[in-house]
């Protein structure tokens, strides 16, 4: 495995979040995985998409189908997927709370 790609755990989590697989309607993805890892990559290299390495196939490929999940609204929904509750945020205040 490589520094910026998924482990088999982040992948577990997020996969059944993914568009394109086998026996949904549309196209198949080929490997959401590779396509995944190329974006985490790029957001955590902080590259342009011309600059992802030839490993992760056509960078146009790539860009375009990156945004057809953001239309689509499938990485609000991985997002939504990996947040775990953060307790530490809630706030019970005796203005909001009836007796």
């Amino acid at each position: 495995m490589r520094r910026h790609e998924l482990t088999e755990r982040e992948w577990e989590l997020i996969q059944p979040h993914t568009l394109g697989q086998a026996g949904t309607a549309g196209g198949t993805g080929r490997n959401n995985r590779h396509f995944v890892n190329a974006v985490v990559y790029r957001v955590r290299t902080g590259c342009a998409w011309r600059d992802l390495p030839e490993r992760f196939g056509p960078w146009n490929t790539v860009a375009r189908r990156f945004r057809r999940w953001a239309l689509a609204g499938v990485w609000e929904g991985l997002f939504q997927a990996v947040q775990e509750p953060d307790y530490a945020w809630v706030l019970v205040d005796s203005t909001t709370v009836k007796a």
